[in-house]
C-alpha cells in the first residue's frame, strides 16, 4: 500500500528529474557553448522567487519513429508567470537539452496557453528561444503548433507587449513567432535567426555563407533591422529585457509605470546652447541632447546598429515613460530613407498603440535622393512614418533642432500632422530646401554674377533659415533656449497628459506595407 510518504518521495523525484530537463550531461554541453539553461535564463529575468511554472509535467504525445520510448517531463520548454519589478509578466524558454528544444505539439499548447493567459490577464509575454525548429517526428502536427503561436502572437499584438530573446538556434517557421512580437534580442555569437540555413542555400543558390553571417546577432542587428538589440551573452540579454519592460506598461489599457524622479526637472545645461554648430553643414551628435535632457541621462536605445541616420529608444521625463525619434546628423547628416522610415514607423506605431508619449528630434535635410532609394520604394517607405506619425493619438512633442527642409519637415510629426506642442530652437532652418539649391531653382533662367547669387542666398537664408517665418504662422509653438529644453519639454507632456483623440469608425486603415 502506498503511504502519504511514499507520493510526497515520488512527487520530489518527478520534480528533480523535470527540473534536470534532458540531464545533467546536456546541460553541460549547453554550459560549454557559453549558453545558459532555460531554467537559468528565467531565474535570471525574473524577482527572486516569483516563478509559478505551469505544466511542468507534460510530456509529448508523439507515437511514431519510436518516441513513445523517449519522453521527457516538460517536453522541451518551461513555462509560467513571475515577476519583474514586482509587475507580473507571463514567460516561455525553451530548453535545448530536451530533443534540442524542437517544437512538439505538446509544448505548443504550453505556450499557447502561456499567451492566452497574458492576454486575458493583460501581461507582457517573453519568450526565450533557444530551438532546433519543428520536431520532425511530429510532422504537420508541430507545423500546426506554430501557427496556433502566430495566430496568439497576432492577436497579441497591440494588447499586450510581446518580447523575444534568440538565445540559441531559431530556424524555419520558428522564426516568424519572433518576428510578430514587439521587440527582438539577441546574443553575440551564440544566436541565430534564418528561414533556411547555409547548406540550403548553398544548393539552391550556390552562395557559401556561414551561419553567423548569414543570421547571427550583429547581421540581423545591423543589416536586416530584424533584431533590435544586442547582448554579449545570455545574463546580459536577460538584463535588458528587464530594463526594456521597465519603461512599458502592462497592456493597452494602462499608462507605463512612473519612477520617482531625483533630477531637477528645471535642471538646464550650458552645453546645449553650443550643440548646435554654426555651420549648417557640420554634424553634431544628436545622443548628446537626449541624453543630457532625459532623467538622470538614462536613455535606452532601441536599434542602435541599424539605420543610424535615425534614433529611437525609451527615456522619461519627471518619471514618466517616453518613447523618443530623433534624425542623427552624426549619420548621413540624418537623412531619412527606406531603413530608417520603417525604423521609425514601426517604433512610432508601438508607443501609439501603448500609450507612451512620444518626442521627436528634428535636423532632416530631406530624404536621400538615387536610383537605388528610389527604386527600392522610398516612397511606400517614407509613406509608413508619415503615415504612422498621422495615425497616432498619443500626446507629441517635437523639437527642430536645425535643418527641416522639404517633405521630410511634415514627415517628422510637424504641427500639420498632428503635432501636439512644436517648438524649435533658434538655429532651426525651416525651408522646402537648402539656400543654395532653392536660387539654383529661383534664379535659373537669371544668369546671376556670383556677387547677386551669393546676395540671393543670403537673402534666403534669412528668410528661412531661422524659425521666425514658421512662427509667425503658428506652425511653430514656441522657440525655446536649448538650455531650456528639458524643463519645456516636461512642461508639454504634462500639459497633453490628459489628451483624448480617436479617429473616424473602421475596421482599420491600409498602412503602405
Amino acid at each position: 500500500m502506498t503511504t502519504l510518504e511514499d507520493k510526497l518521495k515520488q512527487f520530489d523525484e518527478k520534480n528533480k528529474i523535470a527540473e534536470l530537463g534532458g540531464g545533467q550531461d546536456r546541460i553541460d554541453k549547453q554550459h560549454a557553448k557559453g549558453r545558459l539553461t532555460a531554467r537559468e535564463r528565467i531565474q535570471l529575468l525574473l524577482d527572486p522567487g516569483s516563478f509559478v511554472e505551469k505544466d511542468k509535467f507534460l510530456t509529448h504525445r508523439c507515437h511514431d519513429f519510436g518516441m513513445e520510448e523517449q519522453k521527457v517531463l516538460g517536453d522541451g520548454v518551461v513555462s509560467g508567470y513571475g515577476k519583474i519589478d514586482g509587475r507580473i509578466v507571463f514567460v516561455f524558454a525553451q530548453d535545448f537539452t530536451v530533443f534540442g528544444g524542437t517544437l512538439s505539439r505538446a509544448n505548443a499548447d504550453k505556450i499557447i496557453k502561456i499567451m492566452d493567459l497574458a492576454l486575458h490577464m493583460g501581461a507582457p509575454v517573453i519568450g526565450l528561444n533557444d530551438s532546433g525548429g519543428a520536431r520532425i517526428q511530429e510532422g504537420v502536427e508541430s507545423l500546426a503548433g506554430y501557427a496556433d503561436i502566430f495566430y496568439r502572437n497576432t492577436k497579441c499584438s497591440g494588447v499586450v507587449p510581446q518580447i523575444s530573446a534568440i538565445l540559441g538556434p531559431c530556424a524555419g517557421g520558428a522564426v516568424y513567432s519572433p518576428a510578430l512580437t514587439d521587440f527582438i534580442c539577441m546574443v553575440k555569437d551564440t544566436s541565430y535567426m534564418f528561414v533556411t540555413g547555409p547548406d540550403v542555400i548553398k544548393t539552391v543558390t550556390h552562395e557559401d555563407v556561414t551561419m553567423n553571417d548569414l543570421g547571427g546577432a550583429m547581421t540581423h542587428n545591423s543589416k536586416s533591422g530584424v533584431a533590435h538589440l544586442l547582448a554579449e551573452n545570455d545574463e546580459q540579454a536577460m538584463m535588458m529585457l528587464r530594463e526594456l519592460i521597465s519603461f512599458l506598461p502592462s497592456n493597452n489599457m494602462e499608462e507605463a509605470p512612473i519612477r520617482p524622479c531625483t533630477d531637477d526637472i528645471r535642471r538646464t545645461d550650458e552645453k546645449l546652447s553650443t550643440l548646435v554648430p554654426d555651420d549648417p553643414n557640420k554634424p553634431y551628435d544628436m545622443k548628446e541632447l537626449i541624453t543630457t535632457v532625459v532623467d538622470h541621462n538614462n536613455f535606452f536605445e532601441i536599434h542602435p546598429h541599424f539605420a543610424q541616420n535615425i534614433i529611437i529608444g525609451f527615456g522619461r521625463f519627471d518619471g514618466r515613460s517616453v518613447g523618443i525619434i530623433a534624425n542623427q546628423p552624426a549619420h548621413l547628416a540624418g537623412v531619412l530613407d527606406i531603413q530608417s522610415s520603417m525604423k521609425a514607423a514601426r517604433f512610432v506605431r508601438f508607443c501609439d498603440a501603448f500609450n507612451i508619449p512620444v518626442v521627436t528630434f528634428v535636423d532632416v535635410p530631406g530624404f536621400l535622393p538615387g536610383t537605388t532609394q528610389e527604386w527600392g520604394g522610398i516612397i511606400k517607405h517614407g509613406a509608413k512614418l508619415l503615415y504612422a506619425y498621422c495615425e497616432a493619438t498619443i500626446p507629441r512633442i517635437t523639437v527642430i533642432t536645425r535643418k527641416a527642409y522639404g517633405g521630410a519637415y511634415d514627415v517628422m510629426s510637424s504641427k500639420h500632422i498632428g503635432g501636439d506642442v512644436n517648438f524649435a530652437f533658434p538655429t532651426a532652418e525651416i525651408a522646402v530646401m537648402g539656400p543654395e539649391g532653392a536660387v539654383n531653382i529661383l534664379y535659373k533662367k537669371d544668369g546671376l554674377s556670383p556677387e547677386a547669387r551669393q546676395q540671393a542666398v543670403e537673402d534666403y537664408k534669412n528668410t528661412f533659415a531661422s524659425p521666425y517665418k514658421a512662427a509667425e504662422l503658428g506652425y511653430v509653438d514656441e522657440i525655446i533656449h536649448p538650455k531650456e529644453t528639458r524643463f519645456r519639454l516636461i512642461q508639454a507632456l504634462e500639459m497633453t497628459q490628459t489628451k483624448t483623440k480617436s479617429g473616424p469608425p473602421r475596421k482599420h486603415g491600409n498602412i503602405p506595407l
